[in-house]
């Protein structure tokens, strides 16, 4: 059973003007799919930036817990501790 959790995410440009300009949030969640759930109640505009219509992650947007991508772990369902950040990233592509 996962215990809920008190996390910092920082947000980096783009994202802040969709939380009145906040970087940084303190959200209070077990796993990453509930902080998107909490977001998705309490920051919906930034919510709608990074999930799309079918509450899938934005395929440009990588989400970290501390320095590891959820993709390399439980995506999703990766457990959140206490004192865990979450940093969401764009992902950044070149040519």
């Amino acid at each position: 059973m996962n215990t809920l959790a008190t996390v910092t995410i920082y947000l980096p440009q783009p994202l802040p003007k969709y939380c009145a300009g906040r970087a940084e949030l303190s959200v209070t969640a077990s796993t990453v799919q509930g902080m998107l759930d909490y977001l998705e109640q309490t920051e919906f505009a930034l919510y709608q930036n990074l999930c799309d219509e079918t509450g899938a992650v934005r395929r440009h947007l990588n989400i970290f817990v501390n320095t590891d991508n959820v993709r390399d772990l439980d995506g999703l369902n990766t457990a959140l501790k206490p004192e865990d950040v979450v940093t969401i990233v764009p992902a950044v592509s070149g040519g």
